[in-house]
């Protein structure tokens, strides 16, 4: 069946979930998505028809949301549900334990997917098992539309263009600061990290994988770039004109940007840098917060990688899968990233400097992410993409269309001229 002649849209795969409810929620509440056929899609139909409820009390037409149930580990359940949409939209994690089959059946039936994986090794697995056979069928495959990493990658794009567009020529690095932010952890991140640590304790290369700068490239095997390495010390910025230290998704978010830009053809040039880190403020306090969360952040990584330890964080410490906060303080979170960029203007040789700031109102590992990960679906379903298949990214994919989009939704993206 042609991706045209698809019965639905959109299936939301997971929709049971907490993330996939707020996806779906969006969705309902969303007017572009009225025009789009769509369905919810788990293993659990009265749970199914629990999320249709809910919905139905905010969008009457909710109510005849059809139901579609499949299992995440069985193949054939999944090449049933895929050939009937354009699109899958899914929340189920860890993706490295319940995403293998559904990846494997967009593949194979040319069907369009985007999740909110931040698992590299995973990602890597699948470009490794999967990239040509969605060329192959025409399938976009398009990981992290979320959270991590749609503020990264598209940022990135934006001031890339507004460099192409503006002066010619491409800037030569870009640095990003996330924060400020307010939001909670989310029980399926923490369930990937948990995950990711299980596997690095079964098998060492998985190691290599996570700290490898150009893990999702192309070729991963290519020389690295000192400059590319994560931060993980707390470091004094000039120019951002606060204190930094690591941020705990730029081990992901950073290899993305890199596959984006390789994905692309390298159009920011070979010697391209690109990285980013947590900002945490001026003076002592700033410089006291930098060093609390860097070292928390080291500890807990490692504790993780302790069997008893990850064990103990789990049953008494992490919020687990399907856990979130409350809708007030989804409400009251928000995020802001800025990113400085420099290059060379080819038209008359002098230096460019850039200031981007990409910003979302609403908890950024819920609110905003399912604000992301629903856009990321109807762009895929609906925008004009002059993409081939393939297992993609944001950026290359969807790109400035996608960046549209989330303007609409009432996010920011923005670049200025610095000292504008």
């Amino acid at each position: 069946m042609s991706k045209s002649s698809a019965e639905f849209d959109v299936i939301v795969w997971g929709a049971t979930g907490f993330t996939g409810r707020l996806v779906a929620e969006y969705l309902a509440r969303n007017q572009d998505a009225h025009r789009a056929r769509w369905a919810l899609a788990g293993r659990d139909l009265k749970k199914l028809e629990e999320v249709r409820r809910g919905l139905a009390s905010l969008t009457p037409s909710c109510a005849e949301l059809p139901l579609l149930v499949a299992d995440a580990k069985d193949p054939a359940s999944l090449d049933a549900l895929v050939t009937r949409t354009r699109v899958v939209c899914t929340t189920v994690g860890p993706y490295a334990r319940y995403g293998n089959e559904l990846v494997a059946a967009c593949a194979r039936a040319g069907t369009d997917y985007c999740d909110l994986t931040g698992e590299v090794q995973w990602m890597r697995r699948m470009i490794d098992a999967h990239h040509e056979q969605a060329r192959a069928s025409g399938a976009r495959i398009v990981h992290t539309c979320g959270f991590d990493s749609i503020p990264s990658d598209l940022g990135v794009l934006m001031m890339q263009e507004h460099m192409r567009e503006k002066h010619g020529g491409h800037l030569g690095s870009v640095r990003l600061y996330m924060g400020p932010m307010r939001g909670g952890a989310s029980g399926g991140t923490v369930a990937s990290v948990v995950q990711a640590m299980e596997e690095v304790a079964a098998d060492p290369s998985v190691r290599r994988i996570l700290g490898n700068p150009r893990a999702l490239d192309p070729d991963p095997r290519q020389p690295r770039n000192p400059a590319e390495r994560d931060v993980a010390t707390v470091r004094y910025s000039q120019e951002a004109g606060q204190w930094t230290g690591p941020f705990v998704m730029a081990a992901v978010n950073t290899r993305v940007v890199r596959r984006s830009h390789a994905l692309l053809g390298y159009p920011w040039g070979r010697d391209f840098r690109y990285t980013e880190v947590a900002g945490y403020g001026t003076g002592v306090r700033g410089l006291a917060r930098a060093t609390s969360m860097t070292a928390g952040l080291g500890g807990a990584f490692l504790a993780l990688q302790v069997k008893p330890l990850r064990k103990l964080l789990e049953a008494k410490v992490l919020p687990a899968p399907g856990e979130g906060p409350s809708t007030e303080e989804r409400e009251r979170g928000y995020f802001v990233a800025r990113l400085l960029g420099e290059g060379t203007s080819p038209r008359t040789g002098s230096e460019v400097r850039l200031k981007g700031k990409v910003a979302a109102k609403g908890d950024p590992g819920y609110a905003a992410t399912a604000r992301m990960l629903a856009e990321s679906a109807l762009s895929l379903a609906f925008d004009a993409i002059p993409t081939q298949g393939g297992v993609l990214t944001p950026a290359s994919c969807m790109g400035l269309r996608l960046v549209e989009r989330l303007r609409k939704a009432g996010m920011t993206f923005e670049v200025q001229e610095q000292g504008a």
